[in-house]
């Protein structure tokens, strides 16, 4: 247990130490972050003042736009403060609290994709039964359970952690507190800590992406029999999903189902599904919707006529 004690804080290298490319990080990782609080919020938004959005699917997208908020704003407010800075550290309890945030968030993200997923294939494939089987209460208790498992996925990162003796090294090269790197510092065998590790966070990457790729397979087949113009706005739907699942999980199982070895670059797609994907989301949900488009419209013009009464 002495030597659990003797690391206090980390040294995070970041994605660079070369002064010029942090002031390049700096300016990118603060467009992409508010391009993501903007374009999430607005979403969350225009959902909740929108009747027109009561659907399950937009309930889901809801709490995926807050995920994506969440899972942005673990990690970006940190990496724009750090690339200002000369040398970046990272408490021992601080990192714990990054870990236990980025993967419960991250979780829940996965969560809610499947669910997204399943709505879609109750709603097209039993369109009879979707109203009784989707209820609001159905839904109400899928998210909430989402919610719950997010939070034990997170709670066994953290054990996992806690249970990594540090008795040295604290030099992360990396941006960000995760238990892959933090591996490498630990002194003593990870093989073990790597297997649970593959088996929670790799499992739930492959598991919950498999679903998913069958589950909109089962989808594309059944939309044969549907008319031209029905065939034309599921297709739509389900494209969008299908875009932001591989873009999310691609990078995800790359880092979490391999064994416990890291690459030049890991840190850049790391970047890719912590700061780009919670950007792109709303930009593929908005651009690919005609109904949260009209609804953002709606909003604006009554923002707009507001205005003018003032």
């Amino acid at each position: 247990m002495q030597m659990k004690n003797n690391v206090t804080e980390f040294i995070l290298l970041g994605l660079t130490q070369d002064p010029v490319r942090k002031k390049m990080v700096f300016v990118i990782i603060l467009i992409f972050y508010l391009g993501t609080l903007v374009g999430n919020l607005l979403i969350i938004t225009t959902i909740k003042t929108s009747r027109a959005l009561g659907s399950p699917m937009y309930f889901f997208l809801f709490h995926l736009s807050l995920s994506d908020t969440c899972f942005s704003t673990c990690i970006a407010p940190r990496m724009i403060v750090d690339a200002l800075l000369k040398k970046v550290t990272i408490s021992f309890n601080e990192c714990i609290v990054q870990i236990f945030s980025f993967h419960f968030f991250g979780c829940l993200e996965i969560f809610i994709l499947v669910l997204m997923a399943v709505d879609r294939y109750v709603a097209i494939c039993k369109p009879l039964h979707y109203t009784n089987i989707m209820s609001h209460q159905v839904c109400g208790v899928l998210v909430a359970v989402a919610w719950v498992g997010s939070c034990v996925h997170s709670s066994a990162q953290i054990l996992l952690t806690l249970s990594l003796p540090f008795c040295g090294p604290n030099v992360i090269d990396h941006y960000l507190c995760d238990l892959q790197p933090l591996l490498k510092l630990a002194c003593t065998d990870t093989y073990v800590t790597n297997l649970l590790l593959v088996s929670n966070s790799g499992a739930i990457c492959t598991v919950s992406f498999v679903m998913l790729v069958l589950s909109y397979a089962v989808i594309l087949h059944s939309l044969r029999t549907h008319s031209a113009e029905g065939r034309k706005k599921a297709l739509s739907t389900c494209i969008s999903h299908i875009i932001v699942v591989t873009l999310f999980f691609v990078p995800c199982m790359f880092i979490y189902t391999r064994p416990a070895t890291t690459f030049p670059m890991d840190k850049m797609i790391t970047v890719f599904y912590t700061i780009g994907t919670p950007l792109l989301n709303p930009l593929i949900y908005t651009l690919r919707n005609a109904e949260v488009k009209n609804a953002m419209r709606m909003l604006w013009s009554k923002n707009l006529i507001s205005d003018d009464k003032r």
